[in-house]
């Protein structure tokens, strides 16, 4: 949403031109900074640190997430801690997890791939002959199909309580679309390539709302999820270096590396979720063939709750 907005925005902007002598473009950078910085000043006061200290939540509603979150492991036998305190084994233990490496790669499928369509599109646009400002406008169709595609994916996700399919079901459209744009001539068939910009926000968005909230189902307690989760976020976002850098002016109108790169992180990504997906699928069935008897009789609850997802009575979301 805030890509087609901005889309808008820009083109409203670009009328600045001329006013403090300064160009269109560098407005935008300075009236849209100036708005982030404002608001991210605010967010140690109207950002929560947790349920428990949100003030729009009523005491039940409170209790409803806090049960939510202890239950949010994939599995109806255990709980995961949502409130112990910090030791550093929670950071070794999530730094030592594989998977989340995985789980980078998949991230990275949305991050190169995006970044740099989302800093390039209006000037692939404006390469099919539109003007400068018209380009800003047709970027909004483009996005809100992506918004609607992430919606549409997710809530499938949840209805099937099923995160892989709907990595690679999207990423696969995402494929598709710059497989489209690498064999399409621009000059020859400009309209073919702009329907083929509607796949990559369709496909390769939905991919990151899955992945994120697949790593958070899968690490436990609270603690080796936060950690996991920063580590997930700040080295996958690693991937907006990259992405931004390779849709080449010189390449231009046809980005050999930029629609390259695009389709080879998405591949990369499809084949890191079924890597993925056949690892939490082989330890849930290994878990299913313990006695749970045995297992309590072994451990206390307390013992179990700390372990987080390497307790025998925790199943991995697939």
């Amino acid at each position: 949403m805030a890509s087609a907005f901005s889309g808008l925005l820009a083109f409203a902007i670009e009328n600045m031109k001329g006013v403090a002598g300064l160009n269109g473009w560098r407005w935008i950078f300075i009236i849209e900074g100036i708005a982030t910085v404002l608001v991210g000043v605010t967010l140690p006061w109207t950002l929560p640190d947790s349920p428990a200290t949100a003030s729009f939540l009523d005491a039940e509603e409170k209790r409803f997430i806090k049960h939510r979150l202890e239950e949010d492991s994939g599995t109806s036998r255990g709980h995961v801690g949502t409130n112990e305190g910090f030791k550093m084994t929670y950071i070794v233990s999530a730094l030592k997890e594989w998977r989340l490496y995985l789980a980078v790669i998949i991230y990275w499928g949305n991050s190169i791939a995006l970044y740099g369509f989302t800093y390039s599109a209006p000037t692939i646009i404006n390469g099919l002959g539109y003007t400068t400002a018209k380009a800003q406008l047709l970027t909004i169709p483009v996005y809100v199909l992506g918004v609607i595609s992430t919606i549409f994916f997710s809530v499938l996700a949840d209805k099937h309580q099923k995160r892989w399919p709907y990595i690679v079901i999207p990423f696969s459209i995402g494929l598709i679309g710059f497989i489209g744009l690498l064999a399409t001539p621009v000059k020859k068939y400009p309209g073919l390539t702009y329907a083929f910009l509607f796949f990559i926000p369709a496909g390769v968005y939905p991919p990151l709302i899955c992945c994120l909230s697949w790593v958070g189902n899968n690490l436990a307690p609270s603690w080796k999820r936060a950690v996991g989760m920063a580590i997930l976020i700040s080295i996958g976002n690693m991937g907006g270096a990259v992405g931004s850098n390779i849709f080449l002016a010189a390449e231009k109108p046809r980005y050999w590396l930029g629609y390259g790169m695009g389709a080879g992180m998405v591949s990369a990504a499809i084949i890191c979720t079924f890597i993925l997906k056949a690892s939490y699928e082989k330890i849930n069935r290994e878990r299913d063939a313990m006695d749970s008897n045995e297992i309590r009789a072994r451990y206390t609850d307390e013992q179990l709750i700390e372990m987080g997802d390497k307790s025998p009575l925790y199943r991995y979301v697939v």
